[in-house]
């Protein structure tokens, strides 16, 4: 079994003065600045404004009338919703670097085993919210569109105000983005003792309504959005089960380790 007194507590001696913290997160968000305006001027270039609005407005076009166009009802619309999605966008490009750099900032105050697997948490939920999101683009909205529009009367003309579209479809982007998360919230809570598996296990079926719940309050008031969200992140918290009993071994502190190889040893 591993003597914790001949092992010295490697941040020890870290401590860093306040003012030395504000000047590293002056730093940090500076870089995320950087990296923002970065991911503006290359999607301006291209694709651009107009074809980031030509691309998200593709579900609901198919659904429409041949020739039909979105509306812009604000005399300003025109020019601010292509800035605005032009500026979400920017910031979901750059979501990885984002969140490097808030690992970066608390780095210093993590163990070497604890940065190990804080690098991969962020491609993981990186590419969890990016999966998120292109389901929302390539699926949700078609089905979702193709629901509602099946109830359009034949006397009404369905033609969308951009600016209603583009806030109605970014905050499902949101929604789905931050619900596939759920295998990474699983993992940390099991992680850090805050609940065993057994309990998560013992909590699915709470977790399904809860699912349900969220799913009807973020996203519109119809069955094909509700379902699309509900039933994957009822998967996702399947997948996040198993995959925490994995991240717990390849995480532990050494000294953990040592201690529960010695404890199995007769």
């Amino acid at each position: 079994m591993s003597d914790p007194q001949k092992k010295e507590d490697e941040l020890a001696g870290t401590e860093q003065p306040f003012v030395q913290h504000l000047m590293e997160l002056r730093d940090r968000l500076l870089y995320c600045v950087y990296g923002i305006a970065v991911a503006v001027i290359l999607l301006a270039i291209w694709p651009g404004p107009n074809g980031l609005i030509d691309f998200i407005a593709q579900p609901i076009r198919a659904h429409m009338p041949p020739n039909a166009k979105l509306i812009a009802v604000g005399v300003f619309s025109p020019f601010f919703v292509p800035l605005k999605v032009l500026m979400l966008v920017a910031v979901l490009v750059a979501l990885p670097w984002l969140m490097y750099q808030i690992w970066a900032f608390v780095a210093p105050g993590l163990y070497s085993h604890e940065k190990k697997f804080a690098l991969p948490l962020i491609f993981f939920g990186s590419l969890l919210a990016y999966i998120g999101i292109a389901f929302v683009q390539f699926f949700v909205l078609d089905k979702m569109f193709g629901f509602i529009q099946g109830f359009t009367p034949d006397s009404v003309s369905a033609t969308p105000d951009i600016s209603s579209y583009v806030e109605a479809i970014l905050s499902l982007y949101i929604a789905f983005g931050l619900a596939f998360q759920v295998p990474i919230v699983v993992m940390l809570l099991v992680r850090f003792n805050i609940v065993t598996i057994e309990k998560l296990k013992e909590f699915r079926g709470y977790f399904i309504v809860v699912a349900f719940v969220i799913a009807a309050v973020v996203t519109p008031p119809d069955v094909i959005s509700q379902l699309a969200l509900a039933i994957p992140m009822c998967i996702l918290y399947e997948i996040g089960i198993v995959a925490a009993r994995w991240f717990v071994k390849v995480s532990k502190a050494p000294e953990a380790a040592e201690d529960a190889e010695a404890a199995k040893t007769p």
